[in-house]
């Protein structure tokens, strides 16, 4: 089986093909990868689409609401990653 081609925004790492942390189409989970490099432990959690992107002159990934490579409104992984931690929590306790 062929490695999972990967991309990354704003320090984010998502499958390339359909830009999600959790891809079952390419059997691609970076969400271990994704929480550490915030330094979380990782545990099951759900994972993370990437919003409406597009790429800018440079080949960046930029969000398509604001235009911005580094939008801290579109791309707040940190904060995603705790509500997704958090919402796992919750869900483990029932």
């Amino acid at each position: 089986m062929s490695e999972v081609q990967t991309v990354e925004i704003n320090d984010f790492v998502f499958c390339s093909e359909h830009l999600k942390e959790v891809c079952s189409d390419c059997s691609y989970d970076g969400r271990e990868e994704n929480d550490g490099f915030y330094g979380f432990e990782f545990i099951e959690r759900e994972g993370i689409d990437a919003p409406n992107v597009s790429t800018n002159k440079d080949g960046v990934y930029q969000c398509k609401k604001h235009g911005s490579p580094t939008c801290n409104q579109c791309f707040g992984w940190k904060k995603q990653i705790t509500r997704a931690r958090t919402a796992a929590k919750k869900a483990g306790k029932k």
